[in-house]
């Protein structure tokens, strides 16, 4: 029971994404971070008050945060396929200078 309650603990808290998923997490936060940037900037300079560019700007950082951060299923759609630990022979046909390696 614990052992079940661990493990999907860690799946969790991992945060295993593949590379697919990291390139869109890419995109993500820095689409949102220009745009809210932007906007803050846009707004605080209609309103003169840099108070809310700079708060604009953190609630960007933090839905950014929110979007990124988390290992949400969109980004391990893509996964590797690992060969096995022992799959191959260790060297096969590797030479180094003139001699092969087992």
């Amino acid at each position: 029971m614990a052992d079940q309650l661990l493990q999907q603990a860690q799946d969790v808290f991992e945060g295993q994404i593949d590379f697919e998923g990291q390139k869109l997490t890419e995109l993500f936060s820095t689409v949102i971070l220009a745009v809210t940037g932007l906007l803050a900037f846009i707004i605080g300079f209609a309103q003169q008050n840099i108070w809310v560019t700079l708060w604009i700007g953190l609630g960007g950082t933090a839905l950014t945060f929110l979007v990124v951060v988390p290992p949400y299923p969109i980004y391990n759609e893509n996964p590797e396929k690992w060969l096995p630990a022992n799959s191959g022979i260790a060297g096969a046909g590797i030479e180094v200078d003139g001699k092969k390696i087992s």
